[in-house]
């Protein structure tokens, strides 16, 4: 007997339990005494029985999947960080009996286009809800989701007036924590290497490069180029590192920005690690393989997904107990030969 032939009466009659026993195994196991649970449990395990998604879907009228449109991506040059996050999210839901199931919804093509690619899942009762990333403030996929009233959970704060049912990452506290690495490393004059694009999370990290650099006693600073153009940004932070008073560290926005930081500190005639320290923000795989390595924030994708899952299957089972607030979560400081201890 193969495991598609297997039906709930067969799981019964091995048992020699009823076939509402098994039920209450597979949905009620608190029900059941513990000596008939395992009799069941063996059954299952021994026939290779597998309950029919379908029928359960229409009992109980969830589908035990989560949707989630996929970010646009160059197939040729992906994006690690949410390529990371995905496996994160398949694995957080599979634990908890979960299918993903992707689709396309681009913010960028419009308010109209990203309603009808979520409202066809909803109306054909696709999904039982929807875990959204890189969320930004006045994000259209939020509204389309908050006037259907459908559940969803956010990687990224939704602004006021809209549902707070978020996870995200403390960036303003990580960058901070960078910040105070290299502080206590005995640097005293820090330029921050911002980013032209217009992202909560980034302005969260400016703000936290801010407020921490204050104890600087040289000062700190920020520099960067408009629409993010590489050349421009490597030849301002040359024309740092190369007059008078010049940083012993930058810290980068992003990972990418510290590849920008890289070149310029070497066009310059010095040495990253030894001349100027450099910090990134994400921690890439990239990061590992720079020479030297880099010292950058690692977010815990791991742990993202799953407060993500929790909350959304929260939402679904019961609307009324969905959170008003946020989560925030640490980011991990990750030092390496990038900032290395300084001489005395």
């Amino acid at each position: 007997m193969t495991a598609r032939q297997v039906t709930i009466e067969d799981v019964a009659r091995v048992a020699g339990v009823s076939r509402q026993t098994v039920s209450n195994a597979l949905n009620a196991p608190h029900r059941l005494r513990e000596a008939t649970l395992a009799r069941v449990t063996a059954a299952v395990e021994e026939l290779g029985y597998r309950p029919d998604q379908s029928a359960r879907s229409l009992r109980t009228g969830t589908r035990k999947v989560i949707g989630y449109p996929a970010p646009v991506d160059n197939p040729a040059d992906p994006n690690p960080l949410m390529g990371g996050f995905l496996q994160a999210l398949v694995t957080a839901a599979d634990e908890v009996g979960h299918r993903i199931l992707l689709f396309r919804s681009d913010p960028q093509q419009g308010a109209g286009a990203v309603a009808r690619s979520f409202n066809d899942l909803i109306a054909a009762r696709q999904v039982d809800g929807f875990i959204l990333s890189d969320v930004v403030h006045d994000d259209p996929r939020v509204d389309v989701l908050a006037e259907a009233g459908f559940p969803f959970a956010a990687f990224g704060r939704t602004a006021p007036g809209r549902p707070q049912n978020w996870v995200d990452i403390d960036s303003a506290a990580a960058t901070a924590a960078l910040v105070g690495l290299l502080l206590d490393q005995g640097h005293r004059r820090i330029c921050y290497l911002n980013s032209a694009a217009s992202l909560p999370w980034l302005a969260d990290r400016r703000a936290g490069f801010l407020r921490a650099a204050a104890a600087a006693p040289a000062g700190a600073f920020e520099v960067g180029a408009p629409d993010d153009d590489p050349v421009a940004l490597s030849h301002a932070v040359q024309r740092l590192l190369t007059g008078p008073d010049r940083p012993t560290a930058l810290v980068c926005a992003s990972d990418w920005l510290a590849l920008t930081a890289y070149q310029a500190v070497r066009a310059a005639g010095l040495v990253v690690g030894e001349d100027v320290a450099v910090t990134g923000f994400n921690d890439i795989p990239l990061c590992t393989l720079l020479q030297p390595a880099l010292t950058s924030a690692r977010l815990p994708l791991a742990a993202i997904a799953r407060a993500l899952v929790d909350r959304l299957i929260t939402a679904v089972e019961d609307p009324a107990a969905t959170p008003g607030t946020g989560l925030l979560l640490p980011a991990e400081p990750i030092s390496r030969a990038s900032t290395p201890e300084r001489r005395p």
